[in-house]
């Protein structure tokens, strides 16, 4: 049985977690780089937990250059099981007002200038992200935001961009009318298609602040607006991750929908024909099948 161990990436406006024991700022060397900052490691309710501040502590790091194969990998180096993603998003939809929070299920990814795999020659490996994101590790986050009082949509459509620059008014009402998405933002991609390939549960949690600049009533996006926002649903969020200890057994069981075993067929390079140090890179994405 294996021990679990929650890593929460936080994103603009969570840069920590509330009521973590035993608390310690860590470096984590990765063959990826320079993760986005030290990751904070504690327990909370006597569950492992793992802390990584997406965009560094002062906001360093444009979602672009985020740096998203280190983070995945050193938190899967560190132990990591779970990871629940926390990020501020716009919105698409009437009823998904700033202050709530989604549960994404889906992503539609049209960011284009970041490393989106850890395979590619001397390893090529190809996994599923037709349902991107953990339901079980879903349900728990939605529970646990449900009994902190927040307002939380379950299940919706992340459309991914590259930014920094917020939508175009146009892209705005295509994203919403044609294409079917029901938040934006621009760090989920490629993090969550890189926790697939390091087998590790994933969930995103979208955190409301505006309504991208489609809505008439709303005008176009404000910085200033949105950061008044982000310091309510920190502390929403905080709140959230609280409950989520009770919600995940300290012995986790094997991921019921696979999330844990995406590597099973996923890898087509021969064995005679892998590169020796893209293997070597790879020992704590995909060891578990690498050395089988």
């Amino acid at each position: 049985m294996t021990e679990t161990m929650i890593g929460v990436i936080g994103g603009s406006g969570l840069y920590d977690i509330d009521g973590l024991e035993n608390t310690a700022w860590v470096d984590v060397e990765s063959p990826w780089g320079t993760p986005s900052d030290q990751i904070l490691t504690g327990s909370l309710n006597g569950v492992k937990m793992a802390f990584l501040p997406r965009h560094g502590r002062g906001h360093v790091h444009s979602p672009t250059t985020v740096p998203y194969r280190a983070n995945i990998d050193a938190l899967k180096r560190l132990g990591v099981t779970d990871v629940i993603s926390v990020s501020a998003c716009g919105s698409f939809r009437e009823e998904y007002a700033p202050g709530h929070f989604v549960i994404v299920d889906q992503f539609i990814d049209r960011t284009f200038a970041r490393e989106k795999s850890f395979f590619g020659t001397g390893c090529v490996a190809h996994v599923s992200v037709a349902h991107p994101t953990c339901p079980r590790l879903g349900e728990a986050c939605h529970q646990a935001g449900q009994a902190a009082g927040i307002t939380i949509h379950k299940g919706g459509t992340y459309l991914a961009m590259e930014g920094p620059q917020f939508s175009t008014l146009a892209e705005s009402k295509m994203y919403r009318e044609h294409w079917g998405a029901d938040v934006i933002g621009m760090t989920n991609m490629p993090e969550a298609k890189l926790a697939r390939e390091a087998e590790l549960c994933y969930a995103s949690i979208a955190m409301v602040t505006d309504y991208d600049s489609w809505h008439p009533d709303h005008g176009e996006v404000d910085v200033n607006d949105i950061i008044k926002t982000l310091m309510g649903n920190s502390e929403k969020a905080r709140n959230m991750i609280r409950g989520l200890p009770d919600l995940l057994d300290h012995d986790r069981a094997p991921c019921p929908h696979g999330c844990d075993r995406a590597l099973d067929f996923a890898i087509m390079t021969a064995p005679e024909k892998r590169d020796a140090d893209l293997v070597a890179k790879l020992d704590a994405v995909a060891g578990r099948v690498l050395t089988a």
